[in-house]
């Protein structure tokens, strides 16, 4: 078939189409895996179709140097890494190249797996059809890297499904996929956008937006910066993950419990959350690397508490964050931590907010200096802490509240617990930081 000129509007028009090409697979148990970010917008439509659930696989080009558009290869989630010899040969690419391209992107990888999964797993795909859609194919290396990927994770059959791809595409696939289905195969073939009226790149704000959709949840508010961050605090450097939505309402600062860390994904669950929200967040380290197995230190509530004050100093001094009302999330020793710092701070901070924490080693001083309105989240089955969370309150001198999450342990790994916990906090920060949203009610109320 030969083809000039636009053959799709965008995305949403090739995923409505190559949904068309898919019917007989509507109400199989499928699973649609898209490949970011310029396929989720298709599988969106696709999965949208056939009732299925849409889920991704990370997977970025080995452009080869002197022309990055020009894929020498990919690499995907789990090691996954697949050259395309000829276009290696062709380009003289040395091995130094080719390493130094793949740890580029590498990184690039793993900042875009934490970004669109966070903490959920991939969908279960064992035993399942896999559709596996991108918004077309050129040369092919990212679909191969993608089919042998969800093949490692138990597909039991592959669809390779796309909107356009040049005319020998099933010859260089057909050993990657059980079935293979396109829209259209025009030839000459140069570029996948030479086939679209608007080709423009798909941003990570439209992937995550997508996905929630999919999912039946909240878009997430778009994204203005989301990057690792080192900040001083007390001579030492401490290493952190700052996202700021764009037009956020207020930031919320994690202090971390003992023995966690920023990469805690309890915290970063309810961070994302507070994301979605609006709210920016940032997670950081209290101790160094060094401290760390210094348990003396990890209970220095002083200790802990300072560096937490200067951190939150810090951020009226970064652009980013400098006019953004101030919350505290602060989760075991780190809640402690919390609760002094906004001793320290005074009506510099709006809110605290502590998941099963331990607000009684602040100590009846700070406790009692505490302006800022201060929720105490505990799990139902935590009784010794609901008990000493009950005492704290009874120092506190500020609007609070004790929240029960029922049958709840002291880490909330039951189903739903820990979205009941970002669900607490989403609303009790919004509620005091000044940002829209619901008015607070607790799960629980403890008095």
């Amino acid at each position: 078939m030969h083809v000039t000129g636009t053959h799709f509007t965008d995305r949403t028009d090739a995923g409505r189409r190559l949904a068309a090409r898919l019917g007989h697979l509507s109400g199989s148990d499928a699973v649609v895996v898209a490949l970011p970010r310029g396929g989720v917008p298709v599988a969106a439509e696709v999965a949208a179709a056939l009732g299925a659930p849409l889920d991704i696989c990370v997977i970025r080009k080995l452009g080869v140097p002197y022309q990055p558009e020009l894929g020498m290869g990919a690499i995907g989630e789990g090691g996954v890494r697949v050259l395309n010899d000829e276009v290696m040969r062709l380009g003289g690419i040395a091995p130094d190249q080719l390493a130094d391209v793949e740890r580029r992107e590498r990184a690039e990888l793993e900042r875009r797996a934490r970004r669109y999964r966070g903490d959920r797993p991939p969908a279960d795909l064992r035993g399942r059809t896999v559709i596996v859609v991108d918004d077309g194919i050129a040369t092919g290396s990212t679909a191969r890297a993608a089919c042998r990927i969800v093949r490692a994770r138990g597909a039991a059959r592959v669809v390779l499904a796309v909107p356009v791809a040049p005319r020998d595409w099933t010859d260089r696939l057909a050993d990657v996929a059980d079935e293979l289905v396109c829209v259209a195969t025009p030839s000459p073939f140069f570029a996948i956008g030479e086939f679209y009226g608007d080709f423009s790149q798909t941003g990570d704000d439209e992937v995550l937006s997508l996905l929630a959709e999919a999912r039946g949840e909240r878009p997430p508010a778009p994204v203005a910066l989301d990057r690792e961050v080192e900040l001083s605090a007390a001579g030492v450097r401490l290493p952190g993950h700052l996202t700021v939505p764009a037009d956020a309402r207020g930031i919320v600062v994690f202090a971390h419990g003992s023995g966690s860390s920023r990469h805690s994904p309890r915290n970063r669950h309810v961070a994302r959350q507070l994301n979605r929200s609006g709210l920016a967040t940032l997670l950081f380290d209290l101790l160094t690397e060094a401290e760390e197995p210094d348990r003396s230190k990890v209970f220095d509530v002083g200790l802990l508490g300072s560096r937490l004050t200067a951190v939150a100093e810090r951020l009226t001094a970064l652009e980013a964050t400098r006019a953004l009302p101030l919350g505290l999330f602060g989760a075991s020793t780190g809640a402690a931590a919390a609760l002094h710092t906004a001793a320290d701070l005074g009506p510099g901070v709006g809110a605290v907010v502590s998941r099963g924490g331990r607000p009684d080693l602040a100590g009846p001083d700070a406790l009692g200096r505490v302006t800022a309105p201060t929720l105490l989240v505990v799990g139902g089955l935590d009784g010794t802490v609901i008990d000493l969370n009950r005492r704290a309150r009874a120092r506190l001198r500020c609007e609070s509240e004790l929240a029960v999450v029922p049958r709840a342990g002291h880490l909330f790994e039951e189903p739903g617990a820990l979205d009941q916990v970002a669900e607490l906090a989403g609303d009790w920060f919004r509620h005091h930081l000044g940002a829209p949203g619901d008015p607070f009610e607790p799960v629980t109320q403890s008095s």
